[in-house]
């Protein structure tokens, strides 16, 4: 990498976190006249530019590119680098060809063991290990299991229903920005992204929506996309996987093992209150965006620079 290429990239880093930094009403923040009007007209320019890539495979539903998003310095995340899905272990030999055309040279994995147990290890092109980077849920998978596993309405409406579910998954978003070892894999899976030599990364974790949701947002932000489009990648998840929670929905009922599985719902969602949970604690912990990335995950400005450098066109 040249040095003008790095002090580009440095100051596009810059500029970048300056912006991230910003309150949300400061993007917000209505402007008088004609201005308005030209910032609506280039929001909804940017929005249809930026159609979500997705990558078709029939063993996972929430596999896509994060390429091709805008940055509010005017640059373009690169297509072809960063791709974002769920669990893998369900591939079909058609998809591990699809995924082998991708031409990733590492998988991070922040299942925990125990989601590795019951789904199975990803199922990968030859030569591809995945890299296990387990994110805590809080001990969410097993009280699925324990749940559903128990067969009895009364006791599934005990631990999942009355806003239980809702506020578990505020609790654990709560957590990638709270837990010490939380923030360690996300920071090293954005030393990855940086790094110079490194090819096309995949991240995931069972559904592609918490865990994998967050280090996208996470990794958006840090390239300067505005937030706004952020969480419209973040919440597309529900789109992705709508007709696949459903069917597992259907499937539970039929079986009898749960009368009532709407209870599932606010679990297989992402939810724009879940998002807001891990960023109020972010401006709890570390008074913005910026003092997450450094304080909090540890990133010197030197890798967000080689980020936006490799990252964004």
């Amino acid at each position: 990498m040249s040095r003008v290429s790095i002090r580009r990239g440095a100051a596009a880093a810059v500029a970048a976190l300056a912006l991230a930094a910003l309150p949300s009403a400061a993007h917000a923040a209505p402007v008088p006249g004609a201005r308005a009007d030209a910032r609506h007209h280039h929001h909804q320019q940017q929005q249809q530019a930026e159609t979500i890539r997705q990558i078709v495979l029939q063993g996972a539903v929430n596999v896509r590119d994060l390429g091709g998003y805008r940055t509010w310095t005017g640059g373009e995340v690169r297509q072809g680098l960063v791709y974002r899905s769920d669990a893998l272990g369900k591939l079909t030999d058609t998809d591990v060809t699809t995924v082998s055309g991708l031409g990733l040279t590492k998988v991070v994995d922040f299942r925990i063991p125990t989601e590795v147990q019951y789904d199975g290890a990803d199922r990968l092109p030859p030569g591809l290990s995945p890299t296990a980077r387990p994110v805590s849920d809080l001990g969410l998978y097993g009280t699925l299991v324990t749940a559903i596993g128990s067969g009895d309405p009364v006791t599934q409406e005990q631990m999942l229903g009355g806003g239980r579910a809702e506020a578990y998954m505020r609790d654990i978003y709560r957590t990638f920005v709270t837990s010490p070892e939380n923030r360690a894999q996300f920071a090293a899976t954005l030393r990855d992204l940086a790094d110079g030599r490194q090819g096309p990364v995949l991240y995931h974790c069972t559904s592609g929506k918490d865990r994998t949701g967050w280090m996208s947002y996470v990794l958006l932000r840090a390239l300067a996309v505005p937030e706004d489009a952020a969480e419209r990648d973040y919440l597309a998840s529900n789109t992705f996987r709508a007709a696949y929670d459903a069917r597992v929905r259907a499937g539970l009922k039929q079986s009898g093992r749960m009368q009532n599985p709407d209870l599932l719902i606010p679990l297989q969602e992402v939810r724009q209150d879940y998002l807001d949970s891990a960023t109020a604690q972010l401006e709890a912990d570390y008074g913005g965006f910026y003092g997450y990335l450094t304080r909090g995950l540890g990133l010197d400005l030197w890798t967000l620079a080689k980020l936006q450098d490799k990252l964004v066109r």
